[in-house]
């Protein structure tokens, strides 16, 4: 009886906001045949980075549930997991004839080192192996010294930027996502010059092994031969990777650091939203805003998405029957998750209620 090869499975990683749901989307955009299975391991109360996946332009089914496999278009398979990862990895080798590879996008606020662990268990190891680790680093966000190990540099931020004048364990999060990478992509070089570019990949060096490739890449497009076939057995050698938060063998052991919590309001306009987002960005400890914003008249949903004051926004699809539906009882609401340390739900719900009535009265300039 001839036995299956271990199915690859590629991780990719990265911090908050720097294309890694975008980096997917172009891969199955440009899957040329290969049959792949994707994770989407969500942090938060809304399913945000799943449902911009479905809007890919292979289409995916609109069935909803947490853990469930679902059917892309041409022939992929597309779940969302929420501490699941085991059921999940074993729905997907029950139907192991019909995937050639396996994409798993972590939370932004994921620690790779467990979830790569994961796989030397019995039950996985025999059956998934993990291709390569994939970092993606959000150059303008690094090239302004947000994770800069040089101590005058983030002091030099931190008096600059009041969201971050606190201690945080991001830049620590930053280095275990680097340190976890057989292959890292420089993202967004398009919004930085060549000589920061260049800065840019000297400093990431001295934080990479020899053999760690950078790539440079904007909006995630690379050819599919740059990212799949690495064939680095990363579970292999994992523990031989330096990392600040243990060795814990827990691939759910992602996020206990971190807070999520979920605001909503009426939203008048895209720059009332945004201005009561970066509101809240100024006045608590926030790290990422991600959510959808309904505004009068407008037929299309608009995606919303911010780290640190940095904020962009986009329609990505027509509002669904279901959802048209529900503005029969009056205008839906925009809803935004955030996630950052030690947030009040009910507080920040009435910030954000105070903020949305300032931004939506002031007089237009």
């Amino acid at each position: 009886m001839k036995t299956l090869a271990k199915l690859p499975v590629t991780i990719v990683t990265g911090f908050l906001g720097a294309g890694k749901t975008t980096l997917l989307r172009h891969m199955l955009d440009n899957a040329e045949g290969r049959r792949i299975a994707v994770i989407v391991n969500e942090f938060g109360e809304l399913g945000i980075d799943g449902e911009i996946l479905k809007q890919c332009s292979i289409g995916c089914s609109e069935e909803e549930a947490v853990g469930r496999v679902f059917e892309l278009a041409n022939g992929c398979l597309c779940c969302t997991v929420q501490e699941e990862f085991f059921p999940v990895m074993e729905q997907l080798l029950e139907r192991r004839g019909e995937i050639d590879h396996v994409l798993i996008e972590t939370s932004g606020l994921a620690l790779p080192k467990p979830l790569v662990q994961a796989f030397n268990w019995p039950s996985i190891r025999n059956a998934f192996t993990v291709d390569a680790v994939v970092t993606v680093v959000d150059g303008p966000a690094a090239a302004s010294g947000q994770f800069a190990e040089n101590p005058q540099a983030v002091d030099a931020q931190r008096k600059a930027d009041p969201n971050l004048d606190h201690e945080s364990p991001l830049h620590e999060l930053f280095e275990d996502q680097l340190s976890a990478a057989d292959l890292v992509i420089l993202n967004k070089t398009d919004l930085i010059d060549t000589v920061a570019q260049d800065a840019l990949v000297g400093e990431l060096r001295k934080e990479l092994p020899p053999q760690v490739k950078i790539v440079r890449a904007q909006h995630g497009r690379l050819d599919l031969h740059t990212l799949l076939g690495l064939e680095a057995a990363s579970e292999e050698g994992i523990h031989l990777r330096h990392d600040h938060h243990g060795s814990a063998d827990d691939p759910d052991h992602h996020h206990d650091e971190f807070d999520s919590v979920v605001v909503q309001g009426r939203t008048t306009s895209r720059e009332a939203a945004i201005e009561a987002l970066q509101s809240l960005v100024d006045t608590h400890t926030i790290y990422r805003v991600k959510g959808f914003a309904a505004l009068p008249g407008a037929p299309m949903r608009l995606v919303i998405q911010g780290v640190g004051r940095r904020f962009d926004s986009y329609f990505d699809r027509r509002w669904n029957a279901q959802e048209s539906a529900a503005q029969q009882d009056g205008p839906m609401a925009s809803r935004f998750v955030l996630i950052g340390e030690e947030l009040d739900a009910a507080a920040l719900q009435r910030a954000f209620d105070a903020a949305l009535a300032a931004a939506q009265t002031a007089p237009a300039q």
